[in-house]
């Protein structure tokens, strides 16, 4: 019987935990924190379900060395190994996939990610990988390319990059149609999925658990936002029925899971999200589990929102990017920056717990429009209408738009993925690497202001809301730490 692992290599720098697995922007985590990669977990249920011996192996989640991870894949021998990589990942992945060839040398290598998507060439040249992956589609692919080498079909799946021995071999354009509602329920035992219940600020209620009903975002206009690496993963976009994702949903409860946090890019709007928060209400759903999602400001009303705390929906995730309009039109967000304080109130309001995810290092911007989006985002913050937040620096990952721009216009600081971490700005800007720390220190900052601290305070109701205060301000200390002005010399 063929055996096949996915794994996650531990990665041992001395910078944290690093958030790779299923996450569109990489950063090593001083606060422990962990993601449960939905894809990757279908991968394993269907390679499981079709008889192939499957070892889910995420050393990064389980806290192994790296000398204990690596023996206990010599011991397993497996005859595929599957590994999701991202842009500041990669150069450490050649070095595994060479120490795999040392260990398991019959074993063949499958890289994936929107780092491979973009280049995937260059993986060849410098690792003795035996595979890349086009695309997103880890599941579907995954389990074609397995039935592949054991033997069950006789022709090369489309979507892959092969090594021979005069060069490299593509087997086509990727198939995206697959259907979503074809998809099992994941096994969660197979998947270890209590490893990832805990440590999450997404959860407020635990264990909770990551779905991803729809692949990935349906804003397309024009291709999308310019910095997502996601686009590159998935160039259209595509859900499963509200039946399905339903049924997940009831999967999870009878499994003890008590949140939910859907990574769909944007959570279908419309008609699709009517017949889902009615159909959580009417199974009873919503006195049984909490649900989060992301959302793009603008495009919900008050009613609906409140719709949706009805529904059992507690967090919601904007990424507001930037409060100055001429940013937002250059990474095509297509909104207004009007709107973006006006959305997270009427979500608040509504008895939701809205959290923003900001940018700072624009080629573009100026110290004075950086601290513009600063005040919008510690306005939101010290009202209250924000009850969370995470700031980054932005990073320009190739095959995203914004790389080719960074590309064309000589942003680029530095083409060393390892420095793509997000701990430092790898773009040309007008403020200087200790400015834009200054300013995402001050963001945090917020956090410890007496206004912020005793309103946070005074809405504790029950253990759930301690543990999730307390949870929070660890995140914080975690990332002030990631982004000291002190590291800048």
């Amino acid at each position: 019987m063929l055996k096949a692992n996915i794994s996650y290599p531990p990665l041992e720098i001395g910078k944290g935990t690093p958030a790779l697995a299923q996450n569109r922007q990489f950063q090593y985590q001083s606060a422990e924190s962990y993601i449960y990669p939905v894809i990757p977990a279908y991968l394993a249920t269907m390679l499981n379900n079709n008889g192939f011996d499957t070892f889910w192996d995420d050393g990064i989640a389980e806290k192994l060395s790296y000398e204990n991870w690596l023996r206990r894949i010599k011991d397993r021998n497996p005859d595929v190994i599957f590994l999701e990589t991202k842009t500041p990942t990669i150069k450490r992945h050649w070095n595994i996939i060479d120490d795999l060839k040392e260990e398991t040398a019959d074993a063949k290598i499958v890289l994936m990610g929107d780092h491979v998507t973009a280049l995937p060439e260059e993986s060849f040249q410098n690792s003795k990988v035996d595979f890349v992956m086009d695309g997103g589609e880890y599941d579907f692919k995954g389990l074609e390319l397995t039935n592949y080498l054991s033997g069950k079909t006789d022709k090369m799946p489309s979507g892959f990059y092969s090594r021979k021995e005069k060069g490299i071999a593509f087997s086509g354009q990727s198939n995206e149609n697959y259907q979503l509602d074809s998809l099992p329920m994941i096994d969660l035992d197979l998947t270890k999925w209590k490893m990832y219940s805990e440590l999450n600020g997404n959860y407020k209620y635990r264990p909770g658990l990551h779905t991803m009903f729809g692949r990935d975002c349906w804003y397309r206009h024009d291709g999308g936002c310019t910095f997502c690496s996601w686009t590159v993963l998935y160039p259209t976009f595509r859900v499963m029925s509200v039946e399905n994702a339903l049924d997940t949903v009831g999967h999870l409860i009878d499994n003890g899971v008590r949140e939910i946090f859907d990574d769909t890019g944007t959570f279908p709007p419309g008609i699709w999200l009517k017949k889902f928060t009615d159909g959580m209400i009417e199974r009873g759903y919503n006195e049984e589990v909490k649900i989060g999602c992301n959302m793009r400001v603008g495009v919900l009303s008050s009613e609906e929102y409140r719709q949706m705390k009805k529904a059992g929906f507690r967090f919601i995730l904007y990424g507001i990017e930037s409060a100055n309009q001429g940013s937002i039109d250059r990474l095509n967000k297509s909104v207004k920056a009007e709107e973006q304080f006006g959305s997270i109130k009427m979500a608040s309001d509504a008895g939701l717990d809205p959290h923003i995810t900001v940018m700072f290092g624009y080629p573009w911007e100026k110290k004075e429009e950086a601290m513009k989006t600063l005040k919008l985002g510690t306005d939101l913050i010290k009202k209250q209408y924000a009850k969370t937040w995470q700031v980054t620096i932005v990073i320009p990952y190739p095959g995203t738009k914004l790389f080719k721009q960074a590309k064309e216009n000589g942003w680029l600081l530095t083409e060393d993925w390892n420095e793509y971490d997000m701990r430092m700005p790898v773009m040309k800007t007008p403020m200087s690497q200790k400015e834009i720390m200054e300013i995402i220190e001050k963001f945090y900052a917020a956090a410890y202001t007496p206004e912020f601290v005793v309103r946070r305070i005074m809405n504790v109701r029950s253990v759930d809301d301690l543990k999730f205060l307390f949870f929070g301000f660890k995140k914080v200390i975690g990332y002030r730490k990631n982004f000291s002005p002190d590291q800048v010399s």
